[in-house]
């Protein structure tokens, strides 16, 4: 059902009003303002105006502006303007047409939520004002919500080498002077100095370039030492990308990969970007994990990236526009060590390490460890737990000792701590983890990041049955505001599943049989096997539309087919039987197969996902072998 067919207009100029920040955040927008020129909803000077600005800052501001007038001058033809923009063409391209045409249908947005009334200038009466009484008792109701919701929490912290402030912790936008205004079509010049890193906007990424190659840059994987640089919808190490824009010869990417003409050794040098050590394949030795050996993790086939980084590192200051200088130097580091040693630290090599205990095995998270008894920092399949309960619950020995009894590969946890890769606080520690209040303990034990997407911002809904933690939109069902208000414990779809599923499927039943049957009474099982490829997709390559990354998908692909396209159809109810929903599940990595038939790397992704699917549809309607 069209959400249009049940809304009046000024429901719908109340959604309008409450999502133009949104609609003015969209990337390139010129299709959607086509689109409202073609039903004359906006002047042609208006989008001739847009079509020729450069910078993606004045092409945000004009399209809030449009926006703007559209409310004002164009309220009568609300109805018109959702139309035209919900229009399949249209939604296609931009994902947040997408999301807000979900909640119109869902319901998901408050419709009889009163606004405030607007002011055109501050209160200044301090009469007007909230009573304290007011304050104290929304504080109470956040204290009491906590627990299913939470704003990301700052990380834990004893001293300052386990957590550095990062450069958009440095300078608030309160505190930006006016009269420095940087655009983004203007490079800048030799010298400059800018506040550009500090933008909100580049808070988790950077736009980069080497060569004639465009990405875009993730802080956290660049401090992580992870592939970090997204390119047509892949993740590349700097190296890597540096190879794909044709300048592996400078075998330098510090200088050679740039942001706005500045290189990215230039940036980490003077703190604006972290940079932990890079593997690569260059070399195949084997190297041990444990000090004794004078190393750190190193797989098969894995070396220390870059022995051209060692030795070849330039004097950014002095040669910052000689992209092809093979000149020698080291850039220095707040604690003065060089980047050469600097990268070899075994903190910076890896933070997530599988251990075990007798027969239990779990994943020890570094940022979380704060000594036996503090930071819940090991994950199981049911819960986080500290070193000495993970002991404790995988052995029944009185003297069991955590630094000895539990194992990473194969070789005892304090050899660990005397390489320093985990460090111990002191014991008057103050941190949250060592000094945790009630909600701090409450969120140890959930993950920190979305079981789907795999990210950490935003808020995220906690479950009370087991330790994952999802936004509210990768749920499935979508979560709602009324049940983050319900005071009663909320359960995730996967405890949901498991909780239900012997009962459901006390018998086997065929593959032709369940593929038979009405998918509405099964929308739990659906939901389920959706939410476990969004997880098992860990780097998202299934999750949006392709056309929308790849110019000549459409060329290749006739139908394509992708996860958020059968969440939208699931929840849409345009699904019958089940035997619809597999096919489109299938019809994705058919795509995959046949895009990538020359790219063994995706192959290899869509046959994996494929199998994992094919085998928890099994499980997930208990289908006998045949």
């Amino acid at each position: 059902m069209d959400p249009l067919d049940f809304l009046n207009p000024e429901e719908l100029l109340l959604f309008f009003h409450c999502h133009k920040t949104e609609l003015s955040c969209m990337q390139n927008p010129l299709t959607f303002l086509s689109q409202l020129k073609d039903y004359n909803l906006i002047p042609d000077d208006r989008y001739q105006k847009v079509r020729r600005m450069k910078s993606k800052d004045n092409v945000q501001k004009s399209l809030y502006e449009i926006l703007d007038w559209l409310e004002r001058e164009r309220s009568e033809h609300i109805t018109l303007f959702w139309t035209c923009v919900f229009k399949d063409t249209i939604i296609n391209l931009y994902p947040t047409l997408r999301l807000l045409r979900n909640s119109l249908m869902d319901g998901s947005f408050p419709f009889n939520t009163q606004l405030p009334e607007k002011l055109e200038k501050e209160e200044t009466d301090y009469r007007k004002r909230r009573k304290p009484s007011e304050e104290e008792e929304e504080e109470e109701e956040q204290v009491k919500s906590t627990k299913k919701k939470r704003n990301l929490r700052s990380r834990s912290v004893c001293d300052d080498e386990k957590l550095q402030p990062g450069p958009s912790s440095q300078l608030t936008p309160g505190q930006k002077k006016n009269s420095k205004k940087i655009c983004f079509s203007s490079p800048l010049k030799k010298g400059e100095k800018s506040d550009f890193w500090n933008w909100p906007l580049y808070k988790s990424q950077l736009p980069v370039t080497c060569g004639l190659q465009k990405g875009s840059l993730s802080r956290d994987r660049l401090a992580k030492g992870e592939k970090c640089i997204l390119c047509e919808k892949q993740w590349f190490t700097p190296t890597e990308f540096e190879k794909l824009a044709g300048k592996s010869s400078s075998k330098n990417w510090k200088l050679s990969i740039r942001c706005s003409g500045t290189p990215l050794g230039k940036l980490i040098k003077e703190g604006h970007l972290e940079s932990a050590s890079y593997k690569g394949k260059h070399k195949k030795t084997k190297r041990s994990l444990f000090p004794s050996d004078d190393v750190v993790t190193v797989s098969e086939g894995e070396e220390e990236e870059d022995d051209e980084n060692e030795d070849d590192e330039v004097d950014l200051e002095n040669q910052e526009d000689q992209a092809s200088s093979s000149g020698e130097g080291n850039c220095t580091d707040e604690d003065g060590e060089t980047e050469e040693h600097s990268e070899r630290r075994p903190e910076g090599s890896k933070t997530v390490f599988k251990v075990t205990c007798g027969g239990v095995a779990g994943t020890l998270h570094q940022k979380r460890f704060g000594s036996g008894t503090c930071g819940k920092s090991i994950r199981t399949e049911t819960r986080w737990l500290s070193p000495e309960e993970f002991v404790k619950e995988a052995s029944s020995l009185p003297d069991a000792n955590w630094k000895k009894d539990i194992e990473v590969d194969g070789r005892p946890l304090s050899v660990l701590i005397e390489a320093k890769i985990l460090k111990i606080d002191p014991p008057r520690c103050s941190c949250r983890l060592c000094s945790p209040d009630h909600i701090d303990l409450e969120n140890q034990k959930n993950d920190d990041e979305c079981y789907v997407c795999k990210s950490e911002e935003a808020e995220l809904v906690v479950c009370d049955h087991c330790p994952r933690a999802f936004h509210q939109r990768c749920h499935l069902p979508q979560v709602d505001d009324a049940t983050l208000r319900d005071s009663s414990l909320w359960m995730c779809t996967f405890c949901v599943f498991q909780t239900n599923h012997k009962c459901r499927y006390s018998d086997k039943m065929e593959m032709k049989s369940a593929m038979l049957r009405n998918i509405s009474q099964h929308m739990l099982e659906c939901q389920y096997l959706l939410l476990f490829l969004y997880s098992a997709d860990e780097e998202q390559n299934f999750a949006l539309d392709p056309n929308l990354y790849l110019e000549n998908y459409s060329t290749v692909i006739q139908t394509p087919m992708w996860l958020g396209k059968v969440v939208d159809k699931l929840q849409t109810k345009e699904y019958q039987m089940v035997a619809e929903f597999v096919s489109d599940i299938q019809l994705i990595f058919s795509n995959c197969a046949s895009y990538n038939h020359a790219n063994s790397e995706f192959l290899a992704l869509g046959d994996r996902l494929k199998e994992l699917f094919n085998g928890e549809f099994k499980k997930a309607f208990n289908i006998c072998e045949q």
